[in-house]
């Protein structure tokens, strides 16, 4: 199944400002912030690069569960089914990847 592209394009709109580089990755789009991936669309879902607490707490939600493409899942990474993002959270949800992003030391 090919990724979403509207999801994509919407990514895209609502981090336009952020400095990041669109890749394509794993049949999908991700998008790097200072060399560090920060989210991306696989599939149907918004991939979110949150650290470990973050996605702990976010997997609590409906619509949310680990990211895992291959059998083993990325720990600190959650993929939001578009039933998540519907009702306006993706700015939410984008801007969490964002904060823990930031923390990292630029590649």
């Amino acid at each position: 199944m090919p990724y979403n592209e509207a999801l994509d394009a919407l990514v895209t709109q609502r981090i336009a400002n952020w400095g990041t580089t669109r890749k394509k990755m794993f049949g999908g789009t991700c998008y790097i912030l200072r060399g560090n991936m920060v989210c991306g669309v696989y599939k149907d879902f918004l991939i979110l690069r949150l650290g470990k607490q973050r996605a702990e707490e976010a997997l609590k939600q409906p619509f949310v569960t680990e990211f895992d493409i291959t059998g083993r899942p990325m720990k600190g990474w959650v993929m939001v089914a578009q039933e998540g993002i519907k009702k306006g959270t993706i700015d939410q949800w984008l801007n969490k990847a964002r904060s823990f992003v930031e923390t990292l030391p630029t590649k």
